[in-house]
């Protein structure tokens, strides 16, 4: 049963505090990418064949299978995908940068550049679980950068068949290539490339520890997106909303698995205990009871900060959940005094679901704290910016003494002399 707790009960550090749920992964996940660096093709064969028991002759999709699979889709969850796609597309059409020029003094150019980053690997788990959200989210802003290459991992079943509704919102997207390879030794391959797939310059999208710890130890050799732990949701809900909705919004992300973290933050304990209840009845009711049902025993909480919503602010910013919920008569007069969250969810009509799926935000979010310095999956990750200066003889000649004077003074006497060099002869 889910702990209901007085403010004053539970540090705020601890109220989204897990165990790591796989420890000591490092070296494990370091002889796999080892293996995959020096074996290539051979070694995603041997590893696709221990971890996901498919002996595959081929690692890459083929149209022919893609094609298979659209067909395979019920033609009204696939356009339920292109509307999904759609409103993704138009939010982050929005979030495109252009670059700059400067020339406020006469013969000086300055400017920033903002290129499209060539090569990026895209993830996407699979197993017992299909994610074709991931891949509209993480897909479509790339293309909308104008990323050129994309392409796309994810581990086959036993047959070495992909998940139709994954291929079918692959296509939507617009990726270039998909593989059928998953885990640590999918990370390795972006990262260093095979003989089948390219190496990449940078690897997004969500996975188990193992992967988390691959795209770690890869880090360096390519960018990647983030490290994203177990799933979290806050909910802020005063006394006047439906428990009901609350309850079935802290289960939402409960169901993803043990170590997810659903905490609501309340005025009223008469509420807390309305949404407890709640919870319990509505457990009974999830295909996945038993994974929900742990992760409320063991992170699941309800803090009453009894009629003092302004406490509840002071632990949203404090912990920059993953997901925050609004639910409150007033959610905008709230909003611009959330300083710290992945993504924010307002009102009572707008369940963190509703993000995941669909609205346009991506969904692709920092965990642990960290949307205090980062920030949601965006255009932005998908380009580089270079910056770039003009002088003319004339411009330069006016400002080469006070280029040297900065050198010398931090003793790089070349650094100096490059700067004086230029006008020594008409001297």
């Amino acid at each position: 049963m889910i702990r209901i707790l007085s403010f004053g009960e539970v540090p705020n550090c601890e109220i989204f505090a897990r165990q790591d749920p796989v420890s000591h992964v490092e070296g494990v996940v370091a002889e796999i990418l080892h293996e995959v660096k020096e074996k290539k093709d051979a070694a995603l064969f041997a590893y696709t064949e221990k971890f996901d028991r498919a002996k595959l002759t081929s690692l890459e999709v083929t149209p022919a299978e893609i094609k298979e699979a659209v067909l395979l889709v019920e033609p009204s969850f696939l356009e339920i995908l292109k509307e999904a796609a759609a409103n993704i597309r138009t939010f982050h059409e929005k979030q495109k940068r252009t670059g700059f020029l400067l020339s406020e003094n006469e013969g000086v150019i300055t400017g920033q550049k903002i290129t499209p980053i060539e090569k990026v690997g895209l993830y996407v788990p699979g197993g017992k679980a299909a994610y074709p959200s991931t891949v509209l989210m993480d897909s479509i802003p790339a293309k909308i950068a104008g990323c050129s290459k994309l392409f796309m991992v994810t581990p086959p079943d036993a047959e070495g068949k992909i998940n139709p509704a994954i291929l079918a919102a692959a296509k939507i997207a617009g990726v270039d290539r998909i593989f059928k390879v998953g885990g640590a030794q999918a990370i390795a391959a972006l990262a260093f490339g095979t003989e089948t797939i390219p190496k990449v310059d940078k690897i997004v999208g969500p996975g188990n520890a193992f992967v988390a710890e691959a795209k770690k130890q890869v880090f360096g050799k390519v960018a990647i997106d983030m490290i994203a732990g177990p799933s979290e949701i806050l909910v802020v809900a005063d006394a006047a909303q439906n428990p009901a909705f609350v309850a079935a919004d802290l289960l939402s992300q409960a169901e993803h698995d043990q170590n997810a973290s659903a905490v609501l933050v309340t005025d009223s304990r008469l509420f807390a205990e309305k949404v407890s209840a709640e919870i319990e009845k509505q457990l009974l009711l999830l295909p996945r009871q038993e994974i929900a049902r742990e992760s409320i025993d063991q992170n699941g909480k309800i803090i009453v900060a009894e009629n003092d919503l302004e406490k509840a602010i002071e632990i949203a910013n404090e912990l920059a959940p993953e997901h925050l919920e609004l639910c409150v008569e007033h959610p905008f007069d709230l909003l611009d005094r959330i300083h710290h969250a992945g993504s924010i969810f307002l009102g009572k009509y707008c369940p963190e679901a509703l993000g995941d799926y669909f609205a346009g935000p991506n969904h692709t979010l920092p965990t642990g704290g960290t949307a205090r310095f980062s920030s949601p999956l965006s255009v932005d990750d998908f380009v580089k910016k270079s910056q770039f200066t003009y002088y003319t003889a004339d411009a330069l000649s006016r400002v080469s003494e006070k280029v040297a004077a900065f050198a010398e003074k931090e003793g790089l006497d070349a650094h100096a002399r490059s700067a004086r060099i230029r006008f020594e002869e008409k001297k």
